[in-house]
This record gives C-alpha cells, sequence and structure tokens, in this order.
C-alpha cells in the first residue's frame, strides 16, 4: 500500500506526541508505543496499493502548491467503535479541495482503500489504534479538551511493503 499524508508542524507535532505520552503513562493505548522511525503525526489524504506511474511528479506539484494549510482540530473520537482513537480535523474547503486533487491525480491508481476516498473520508489525527469505544470518556480526559493548533507544512508517502517514508513536498 501507498499512501499521501500531510505533515504536521512542528508544534502541532509536539501537541500531538504530549497526548501520545499521556495516553501511554494512563495505561490506554497510543501511537506513542510504535518505535519505528516513520511513526509520525500525519493526516492522511490516500491509501492505494501503488502509485501509477509518474504520479509523484503530479501529486508533488498539487501539494507544494497547497501546503501550508490550517489545521482546525476537533473532538477526540474513536472511528467506528473500536477502531483508532483520533483527533478529527474539521476540512476546510482548501484541504477538501487538495484532497479531491490527490484523488483525481490518482485515478488510475489500482487498489484504491475506501475509507480515504472523498465521501467516505474522515480527516483526523490518530491518537491510538485498536481502541475500544468504551475506553473514550477516559481517553478524552486524558487527551484534554484542548483544540490544538498547527498547520500541515509537508507530505510524504508510506509504503506498508517495504516501511519506507519518501518525501512528496515541502520540508523534509
Amino acid at each position: 500500500m501507498r499512501t499521501v499524508e500531510l505533515v504536521c508542524s512542528p508544534e502541532l507535532d509536539a501537541t500531538v506526541r504530549a497526548a501520545w505520552d499521556r495516553l501511554a503513562a494512563a495505561g490506554l493505548p497510543s501511537l506513542a508505543r510504535n518505535t519505528h522511525p516513520s511513526n509520525q503525526p500525519h493526516l492522511t489524504l490516500a491509501a492505494v496499493d501503488s502509485f501509477p506511474p509518474s504520479v509523484d511528479g503530479r501529486l508533488a506539484d498539487l501539494l507544494d502548491a497547497a501546503l501550508p494549510l490550517p489545521a482546525r482540530v476537533d473532538r477526540v473520537a474513536v472511528l467506528d467503535g473500536s477502531a483508532p482513537l483520533v483527533w478529527l480535523l474539521r476540512p476546510t474547503p482548501e484541504l477538501a479541495a487538495l484532497h479531491r486533487a490527490v484523488w483525481e491525480a490518482l485515478d488510475d491508481a489500482p487498489g484504491a482503500h475506501p475509507w480515504h476516498q472523498p465521501g467516505q473520508w474522515v480527516p483526523h489525527l490518530s491518537l491510538a489504534l485498536r481502541f475500544r469505544n468504551a475506553d473514550r470518556r477516559a481517553a478524552r480526559a486524558v487527551v484534554g479538551g484542548d483544540r490544538p493548533v498547527g498547520d500541515l507544512v509537508a507530505a510524504r508517502s508510506y509504503d506498508s511493503e517495504t516501511r519506507a517514508v519518501t518525501p512528496l513536498a515541502g520540508p523534509g
């Protein structure tokens, strides 16, 4: 699988990582426990089995033209009842337009993953995986009611087969 992801500004990254740490300290599931170098707060725009030839340049142009974008963080939620614990993001018109443009660029990509496609996508920053909805209230207390602010400043692609990250746009 290949993804298109937007990376957080240093301030927003630090805020998300601090929430990961508070969840772990409270004994709750947390992405703080994932020590792989690719583990970084991000917003996934798209996931497909593989990129079509020469799409990287088109994606880079789209992303460079759109970034940075403000991240409008909303509430903590559990997606699908027993899945990721996330900070939801309110999509700005600019973010929604970029999301659509990325999917148009990936139109010929095999194996589009439906949960990121337009009409299905729930923009979010992940806090924990395999989280139980029953623990949502405790997680909200630990994470806090703040609405962090920051920007989405760069883009990358993650290759799940090689576990490699490739910059697509913006600073490293």
